[in-house]
């Protein structure tokens, strides 16, 4: 059977909230029960099984044991979703031969072949569970468990929420998740248990130091449907931006805001992209509040760039500028500030809606529409189709933005650099319908144009930053000292660079269009 469950992570203080919750929950078809749950995990010396991406454990379920192998473990949305097969297991005894799911059982065996099986470490868990039945006609069990894993001498807790589907519509997961967490708060659990078993015995943790995640190819096929493609480019950034939400929640590493606003971003493109597939309503909301949070983020990021990016190379060019020491003080107050207020943005309700509502769209195909027939036919297009008149369209908005490009004003040049953008994710997206080389080379000019017009929209908004009464040091004669040394610089970087836009744009124009 397939098991489709989301998982999320939990403190001892949402526990104790979920568990008065979960008593009051709509459509409760019993009160909720409590039980202990001791689970066994097993593999060969070389771990064998885990290789395989197979699980195979014993839960000893009060007086009950109970054998469980399962394989085949995906991810989408948060959802995670992994084939498993379940038996009797008297007397706590391993069983391979009663597996009852007989393509599983074969790969078990031949996975372990003429190994010895044993024990790699345990769960000891409290599960408090219940069974409900939504409005809609779909169970759900709600599970909380509490306890912790066990690896020798090593031992580390765990606090789960596991919503597991029964039956009925996979929306209802979501839909289910927003309600127990009414004020944000939501984090999803990445990782099975026995994947934090194995995490365990290795590495000593159950939840590895979490890192900035940058853009993924997703391998698209000429053949494919735009429906799928769409959805499979949806799936890729969801992921880029729920990883790098906890990245900046977390840590305080310049990367995570970086990478996340590239991720709303990417999917931003993708809507305009796949706009004759999954265009509606639903999906101009989404992509009103990815333009929303790409803005909140953005001043993490761009006081990021000052700091690093912008400070930094002055402070070594002028070392005996005293200016800089106060002008860095006072950004980087602003930066501690800003990011604190970050972090209780991205843990409120508005992005935690935002995020389960973009899951719900991609997993529950959110973009259909009863009635419109003509609808299917789009739906079923071969991605390369769409993607040449995609790719078209957008060519032609920048070709029209970089008419007269040495005499653009500032506005008119901010305005190419976003076409410019847009054209670059498109081009990424759709990158593995086409000759490798055919695209390079076309990505390499624009990727040379997209410099000049990055160092531009740094100077732009540093300058915003750094001038004016409310500015960081506007009180400081020595930090406004620092910070003109600072637009003077990039003042004339930018402008120098500027003077090979033009043959840079008449390169790239001139380049041959891959998708044609």
């Amino acid at each position: 059977m397939t098991e489709i469950e989301l998982k999320l992570l939990i403190d001892d203080r949402e526990l104790r909230r979920l568990r008065s919750l979960v008593r009051d929950l709509a459509g409760l078809e019993a009160l909720p029960t409590a039980r202990s749950l001791r689970s066994i995990y097993y593999d060969t010396p070389d771990l064998a099984l885990k290789g395989a991406g197979i699980a195979l454990r014993l839960r000893q379920d009060g007086r009950r044991w109970v054998q469980t192998a399962k394989a085949g473990r995906s991810g989408n949305g948060g959802v995670q979703t992994v084939q498993e097969a379940e038996c009797n297991a008297p007397g706590g005894r391993l069983a391979l031969d009663a597996i009852p799911d007989h393509d599983l059982r074969a790969h078990v065996l031949a996975t372990i072949g003429d190994a010895d099986l044993a024990a790699v470490f345990e769960t000891r868990m409290k599960r408090i569970s219940t069974v409900l039945t939504r409005a809609n006609g779909a169970n759900v069990e709600v599970a909380l468990d509490s306890g912790k894993i066990v690896a020798g001498e090593r031992s580390e807790p765990l606090c789960e929420l596991e919503l597991e589907l029964m039956s009925g519509d996979i929306g209802t997961l979501f839909d289910l998740a927003q309600d127990m967490f009414p004020e944000g708060g939501l984090r999803f659990s990445r990782h099975s248990k026995a994947a934090r078993g194995f995490m365990l015995m290795k590495d000593g943790v159950i939840e590895p130091p979490i890192s900035p995640r940058k853009a993924k190819k997703v391998p698209l096929r000429p053949a494919l449907s735009a429906e799928l493609a769409a959805r499979d480019i949806l799936r890729e950034c969801f992921d880029q931006i729920t990883v790098n939400l906890d990245v900046t929640r977390d840590t305080d590493r310049p990367e995570g805001p970086h990478q996340l606003r590239i991720g709303l971003r990417r999917l931003r493109s993708a809507f305009g992209v796949f706009a004759p597939t999954i265009g509606g309503a639903e999906a101009n909301r989404l992509n009103h509040e990815a333009r929303w949070l790409a803005k909140v983020v953005g001043t993490q990021r761009d006081l990021d760039v000052v700091i690093d990016d912008l400070l930094a190379p002055e402070i070594a060019n002028f070392p005996n500028e005293k200016g800089f020491d106060v002008l860095a003080e006072r950004l980087r107050a602003c930066q501690d500030t800003n990011r604190h207020a970050l972090r209780q943005e991205l843990d409120g309700i508005r992005v935690q809606s935002f995020v389960l509502g973009l899951a719900r769209f991609i997993e529950t195909r959110g973009w259909l529409v009863a009635g419109d027939y003509a609808q299917t036919g789009r739906l079923a297009e071969p991605v390369d189709t769409l993607s040449a008149r995609a790719l078209d369209r957008l060519w032609a908005k920048t070709r029209k933005r970089a008419r007269g490009i040495e005499t653009l004003d500032i506005e008119a040049r901010h305005d190419l650099r976003k076409r410019l953008k847009s054209l670059r994710y498109a081009v990424e997206f759709m990158q593995p319908l086409y000759p490798g080389k055919r695209v390079a080379s076309f990505v390499k000019r624009m990727a040379a144009l997209q410099d000049i017009f990055g160092s531009l929209n740094d100077l732009a908004m540093a300058e915003a930053m750094l001038t004016g009464p409310d500015a960081p040091g506007a009180d400081n004669p020595d930090a406004q000292r620092a910070a003109g040394l600072i637009l003077g610089s990039r003042t004339v970087q930018a402008e120098h660079t500027w003077h090979t836009a033009k043959a840079l744009w008449t390169d790239l124009s001139e380049t041959r269009q891959f998708w044609h």
